[in-house]
């Protein structure tokens, strides 16, 4: 069952909904401190951290996806979300500079098409941040949260998708160590938790933050290429049948 954007809206807003922005929202600036005069695009539900990276940016857009609904941001001034289809954005080729993913990809029954589309509208040489929940994680296993909805993904599994859609990963980082429990004790302790699990490189974080960069050249399939040439069709002229002489009549 697709998320609806209440449900991620009312997540957001409760204690952990606020852990989680921040330590995803601190790994998102260490990638990127600073997008002025970048072209900004966010994909699933990302106004949360779009508050935070696109407040230099030279445009900032938000798009949701059809099936999870759209909310009304920012708040003040003239709304810069829309509904769309992820896979059929309606944007033009290379329009975007920098574009970030936040409950996208785990939703949609296509996560090749999904990153094609968003490596089209990517500038060559653009750069998109990709949150996805860790399948190893504590945060994919409890569907109390946004993050335990949809289809986890392994690190292995994350490479193989960015390379087929000629994403180069820049930088990786696993954020969400505390376990996804609204306890307040939790809460509190969510800072010593990260740290823990960061300094031993623990491989159950509840999320996978990653930076790529769009390739600037796409490889050339030589090997589709050739196939195609090998089995196309080759029509030959065929000899046309002598039409058969009637027999004469026979004399009286």
């Amino acid at each position: 069952m697709p998320l609806d954007v209440v449900d991620l809206r009312a997540f957001y807003a409760s204690p952990l909904g606020h852990v989680a922005r921040r330590f995803i929202g601190r790994a998102m600036l260490r990638f990127w401190p600073d997008c002025a005069r970048q072209r900004l695009l966010g994909l699933g539900f990302s106004t949360p951290y779009l508050s935070v990276l696109g407040m230099r940016a030279e445009r900032t857009i938000a798009f949701m996806p059809a099936a999870q609904g759209v909310v009304n941001w920012p708040s003040p001034g003239f709304s810069a979300s829309a509904l769309v289809e992820p896979t059929l954005l309606p944007l033009p080729t290379a329009s975007i500079d920098r574009a970030v993913l936040v409950h996208a990809l785990e939703e949609t029954e296509s996560p090749d098409d999904l990153l094609e589309e968003v490596s089209r509208v990517l500038n060559p040489g653009g750069r998109m941040i990709l949150v996805v929940p860790n399948r190893r994680g504590l945060w994919a296993r409890m569907d109390g949260t946004p993050f335990g909805q949809g289809r986890p993904f392994s690190r292995r599994q994350l490479s193989a998708l960015l390379r087929a859609a000629e994403f180069s990963p820049e930088h990786w980082a696993e954020v969400l160590y505390v376990p996804p429990l609204q306890r307040r004790l939790l809460m509190r302790s969510a800072s010593v938790w990260e740290r823990v699990g960061l300094g031993l490189s623990l491989p159950f974080a509840g999320v996978h933050v990653i930076d790529a960069t769009k390739q600037f050249y796409r490889r050339a399939p030589l090997r589709a290429t050739r196939r195609s040439f090998a089995f196309r069709p080759v029509l030959l002229p065929q000899p046309a049948p002598t039409p058969r002489a009637a027999n004469p009549p026979e004399a009286p």
